[in-house]
């Protein structure tokens, strides 16, 4: 609809009312669970008695309750969120049951015709009474303006909070407005080139920002955690379960370091002031490591004692410290780590990502970039036979090759010994990372195969 909105008188609408912001100093703490802590420091303008302060341009997500006010010399009476936001669709939706003004231009003369309206329903379109006739306003290739005589009172044109206060005295203080607010968020990225050559990673850490609350955040002291405080009304469905990923931590570090803690979360401040602009995302670089030792293998895991219908890829692994000593020295936050490769050609190609969890320093990480094209396994049941009336052996075969022109080492798995499992016999000595689990550590030699065997005994 080629439709423009014109309204009279609305200049001094935004104005009346509006408390005179003299200075302001923003500060912004972002959660990684889309909750972000705004710090709004303004100089105000108060009287002396009871009055209304409105401060303009705070989050249009804010959570009224947890809105907090503190200046000297004032007391609280009331505050409310005006999120009703000035739109051309709002604002012909207030004037429902009201006159408004059409004017229509002549494409060959330019000449204006005005007529009176009434709104009587903007359900899906604009339903007008002109005269004795019914009309509907739609594009009919002509231009149209409406002409409004003033704003509703409860339309603001920006996520406005207004506070009634009693003033003790008048003159200019320092307010601080505080707020949790959704829509703002941030998450780490990672960026891992490795060399080949010499087992080596370089990794680079990327903090990207993402601001869709309404307002925008200009030259704000910005600090970021990582962490994940509790929210008593989460919004999660309690019930939801996601599916298991392979789990990335193959050991837990031990290790302390400098950077900032609050409680059991880390600090991860931005060196500079930034404008966080809304429907806006932004990349901030906070780790640069170069030539950490990193190994490259196989894994494969069997999930229950069971007969693979064919042969598996392997997972392509890597792994690597994050110590401070010979890793990547820091503490990581949750986020998707995204590896590369150089080609013969000297070009860096994406060969898979992995997502990673709260990871502290001195930790051992192990991710999976893919399946590999030349290491398969298949996993083969040669004989289930009962034992009593409970009890159950199980013969597994594992069959393992590799295409590739160098020997590789692959992880075999076999997950799903519950209960009482136990290994009673094995062609190759195996290690229980856990009672539900054996794993074997597997040569295959180059453009070879390689067979290990394992009987189990088991409950049902």
């Amino acid at each position: 609809m080629r439709v423009r909105l014109l309204c009279i008188g609305c200049s001094a609408w935004l104005l009346a009312g509006s408390a005179l912001a003299l200075d302001r100093t923003l500060s912004v703490t972002i959660y990684a669970d889309d909750l972000a802590l705004v710090q709004d420091l303004r100089d105000i303008d108060v009287k002396e008695g009871r009055q209304r302060i409105e401060f303009q341009d705070v989050s249009a997500q804010i959570r009224p309750e947890t809105v907090s006010l503190s200046a000297p010399g004032i007391s609280i009476i009331e505050q409310n969120f005006d999120f009703d936001l000035l739109t051309p669709a709002k604002l012909m939706e207030k004037a429902v049951g009201q006159e408004i003004t059409i004017v229509r231009v002549n494409p060959a003369t330019g000449a204006e015709t005005r007529e009176q309206a009434q709104v009587l329903a903007t359900n899906g379109g604009v339903v007008l009474k002109i005269g004795q006739r019914i009309e509907v306003l739609r594009d009919d290739g002509l231009p149209v303006r409406v002409i409004f005589s003033k704003v509703p009172d409860n339309l603001r044109a920006r996520p406005t909070l207004s506070v009634s206060i009693n003033g003790a005295h008048s003159g200019t203080r320092r307010a601080t407005l505080s707020y949790l607010t959704p829509g703002l968020g941030w998450k780490a990225d990672y960026v891992a080139l490795y060399n080949e050559s010499d087992s080596k990673i370089d990794v680079q850490g990327w903090v990207t920002l993402t601001n869709s609350s309404g307002t925008t955040y200009d030259n704000a002291q910005t600090l970021l955690v990582a962490g994940s405080p509790a929210q008593a009304d989460g919004g999660m469905n309690n019930n939801y379960r996601p599916a298991p990923r392979r789990p990335t931590l193959q050991a837990p570090g031990t290790e302390s370091g400098s950077r900032e803690r609050l409680g059991d979360y880390y600090l991860y401040p931005l060196a500079e002031r930034t404008t966080i602009a809304n429907l806006q995302t932004k990349q901030v670089s906070f780790l640069d490591v170069h030539g950490v030792p990193a190994e490259h293998g196989y894994e494969f895991r069997n999930r229950w004692l069971g007969t693979g219908e064919t042969p598996v890829s392997a997972k392509s692994i890597y792994s690597f410290s994050t110590s401070a000593h010979a890793g990547l020295g820091d503490q990581l936050p949750a986020g998707i780590l995204r590896f590369y490769m150089r080609d013969k050609r000297g070009d860096p190609q994406f060969i898979g990502e992995s997502r990673i969890d709260h990871t502290p320093m001195g930790s051992t990480l192990s991710l999976a970039t893919g399946d590999a094209f030349d290491v398969k396994v298949h996993a083969v049941v040669d004989k289930r036979t009962r034992i009593s009336t409970f009890d159950w052996q199980t013969d597994m075969r594992y069959e393992l090759t590799n295409a590739l022109p160098h020997s590789v080492v692959v992880k075999l798995r076999q997950e799903g010994l519950w209960g009482d499992a136990s290994v009673k016999a094995e062609s190759q000595k195996s290690s229980r990372s856990s009672a539900e689990a054996a794993e074997w550590a597997v040569t295959v030699p180059a453009n070879g195969k390689a067979t290990v065997t394992a009987s189990f005994e088991t409950r049902y």
